[in-house]
């Protein structure tokens, strides 16, 4: 689902993120999406700060160095927005046709989404097209115009267009469904660890229908292990990136964890509470950079009391030879969820 789009053989995802912007390309032209080139360029602290940019200038001149390091000469590339200013909803209505439903979508949209809809984009699928009930499941997603006429502007400043502009959670579980095909039964939790944000997905039977956003990430874990710790930054980026565990990790991950495992709950438990079903969640699937901190994964499965794993974008997709050239793939993967699941995108 995309906001708007304007089909090619290849596709460009694009993640700017409050601290890395990622690139992805990816190759439609065989019979399975073929992931062609990664390029992942760092971000000078705080021209992003909470998903809004502070300094357009350096955001674009961010963007244009992963463009080129990623070899891309195309000027059209697929971005996302998120955060609290997106809203996704699971709802019932009256079985009718997609034309039909599409008339009534802003009448619904307006009994279910806390923003003015003059100032909203939206969007919707319906989930079981060929039911035969009364009432059929739709997938409502708003997003607030300024959201996207902010993502827009600033591909804008870096020479770019956009091809489409999706929703993080869908791009998520775009990379999510084609690596995992196991986890598309049931509910389970897809958590995305990033710099400043943790982006809690609750996908039920393939569909993701609710999101949370958690001011909590990396960079809090970093700053946890300076105050709290005594540690130095480049100690404490040392940790984070690294491949033992220790005290101090398991420190933080005892508090970090704690907040990251409530929002899950939380987010579990409005789900139950509003399903007609009440099942729970049977797994939790982690991506993200702070995924990979040593730790984090055990810490939430302990307090969860849950099968937690690693989710990869790279289990099933094909990788070209040198797509990863210059980077360690290890290292990097966890941080790509994003960007592939935009690239894995055919705009029309």
């Amino acid at each position: 689902m995309a906001l708007f789009s304007r089909k090619k053989k290849t596709t460009v995802g694009l993640d700017i993120g409050s601290g890395l912007i990622k690139v992805a390309v990816v190759d439609h032209g065989k019979s399975q999406p073929e992931l062609v080139r990664v390029a992942i360029t760092p971000l000078l602290a705080d021209a992003i700060v909470e998903g809004e940019i502070m300094d357009p200038g350096i955001v674009a001149e961010a963007i244009g160095s992963a463009l080129a390091a990623a070899g891309v000469a195309s000027k059209s590339v697929v971005t996302a927005v998120g955060g609290r200013d997106v809203i996704i909803k699971k709802i019932q209505i009256q079985r009718v046709k997609e034309h039909e439903a599409r008339e009534l979508m802003r009448w619904e949209a307006e009994q279910h989404v806390p923003f003015d809809m003059e100032s909203v984009e939206l969007d919707f699928q319906i989930l079981d097209p060929n039911g035969t009930d009364d009432q059929m499941s739709v997938l409502l997603v708003a997003a607030k115009r300024e959201l996207v006429e902010a993502k827009v502007r600033v591909l804008g400043d870096a020479g770019l267009a956009a091809a489409a502009v999706d929703v993080d959670a869908f791009a998520l579980h775009n990379a999510f469904e084609l690596n995992h095909p196991d986890a598309m039964q049931g509910i389970v939790a897809l958590v995305n660890v990033g710099h400043e944000v943790t982006n809690i997905n609750i996908v039920e039977d393939g569909v993701p229908v609710l999101t949370r956003d958690l001011t909590v990430g990396t960079r809090r874990f970093r700053e946890d292990l300076q105050r709290e710790r005594g540690l130095g930054a480049d100690e404490a980026t040392a940790l984070l990136q690294g491949y033992d565990r220790s005290e101090h990790l398991d420190a933080v991950f005892e508090s970090r964890g704690e907040e990251i495992a409530v929002g899950i709950e939380r987010a579990a438990a409005f789900l139950a509470s509003s399903s007609r079903s009440g099942a729970q969640v049977g797994a939790v699937y982690v991506c993200g950079g702070g995924s990979r901190a040593p730790g984090l994964l055990d810490a939430l499965a302990t307090r969860l009391r849950l099968r937690v794993e690693a989710a990869s974008p790279l289990a099933n997709l094909v990788v070209r030879d040198g797509a990863f050239e210059g980077l360690v793939t290890d290292e990097v993967a966890p941080l790509m969820m994003l960007p592939i699941g935009l690239a894995l995108r055919q705009p029309a």
